[in-house]
């Protein structure tokens, strides 16, 4: 299974979330899962990476063209998609994968999960999301989500839509078991 992985691409963080990145990769190999990414070579992007390489897996990273600076991209990928736009790459991020984690980050890493969370809410794929919840990073988001639902501009629907792990193996467990079903949007539909 080719599962993407959104998150940090900074060093300058702790480093138990680039720990926890590295554990997250290595345990997705060991399983056979293949990592679709950003193709970072810092924070918790690389540490996925870097993971997935250590334990003999396969790494496809996915980087627009402008962000080809030395030092920036993991140089192990075994394959490197470069596209025109972050629009494109995106996209690609999400025709070659299967599943997706959102892993500690910031506005890229939001960007790219709320858009996969959209389009599934839409009934553009039914893949499995997760939240990797690594020392309690996303607890404010998940109060905000909470608070959406309360004040009724989500759905309350919205939560089947993906889950919030922080064991890496309970997270892969739910990925590997996860049955995607088409959706009702009018459900979601806030009328």
């Amino acid at each position: 299974m080719n599962i993407c992985v959104y998150g940090a691409s900074s060093n300058d963080i702790d480093k138990s979330f680039i720990i926890a990145a590295e554990n997250l990769g290595k345990k997705m190999a060991k399983r056979s899962h293949a990592l679709v990414y950003g193709a970072g070579a810092c924070g918790v992007m690389g540490g996925v990476a870097r993971g997935v390489t250590a334990g003999g897996g396969k790494v496809i990273g996915i980087v627009p063209r402008f962000l080809n600076v030395d030092g920036i991209l993991y140089d192990k990928c075994d394959e490197m998609i470069k596209t025109g736009t972050m629009r494109e790459r995106k996209k690609l991020m999400e025709e070659k994968s299967d599943a997706f984690i959102m892993a500690p980050g910031g506005i890229g890493t939001f960007d790219e999960f709320f858009e996969m969370l959209t389009l599934k809410q839409l009934s553009r794929h039914t893949k499995a999301m997760a939240v990797f919840n690594v020392n309690g990073y996303f607890d404010d988001l998940i109060r905000l989500m909470e608070n959406a639902i309360d004040k009724n501009f989500v759905k309350a629907e919205c939560r089947e839509l993906y889950s919030v792990f922080s064991d890496i193996d309970s997270m892969l467990d739910y990925i590997e078991g996860y049955v995607g079903k088409d959706l009702n949007i009018l459900k979601f539909k806030n009328i």
